[in-house]
């Protein structure tokens, strides 16, 4: 009997420590900024992958010293409609946080994602 009672002690703790293990999320480090020479202005493009693997989403982040003050979508190949939101909501966010570890918006992941990765791969 006290076996059984170890056993199933036990099998609890693994069960508990998988479930721990579920929680964790990867959130990718937010990037540093490059310094502009002399604090002036740059203007740095990137591209990432969204929803569409076939056509990147290419934009251009606006800096000033070290701040990212504007980023415009130069072309993407995502779904029109589904993923305005992403277009409009994680330029805004990423402005504001001064980070890339932005939430993503709710049904537009891959493409929120890829806006992110399209920055990340600007400023580095």
């Amino acid at each position: 009997m006290r076996s059984l009672k170890a056993v199933i002690l036990l099998t609890g703790i693994i069960l508990l420590a998988f479930s721990f293990a579920g929680c964790a999320q990867d959130q990718p480090a937010p990037p540093p900024a490059p310094p502009a020479e002399n604090g002036g202005t740059q203007v740095l493009q990137g591209e990432g992958i969204g929803y569409n693997p076939d056509v990147p989403i290419r934009v251009e982040v606006t800096m000033d010293g070290n701040v990212i003050t504007d980023i415009t979508v130069l072309e993407h190949g995502e779904t029109e409609g589904l993923s305005d939101p992403a277009f409009e909501q994680i330029p805004a966010a990423i402005i504001e946080a001064q980070s890339t570890n932005v939430d993503a918006v709710s049904g537009a992941t891959d493409t929120s994602e890829g806006i992110m990765q399209a920055v990340e791969d600007a400023i580095n």
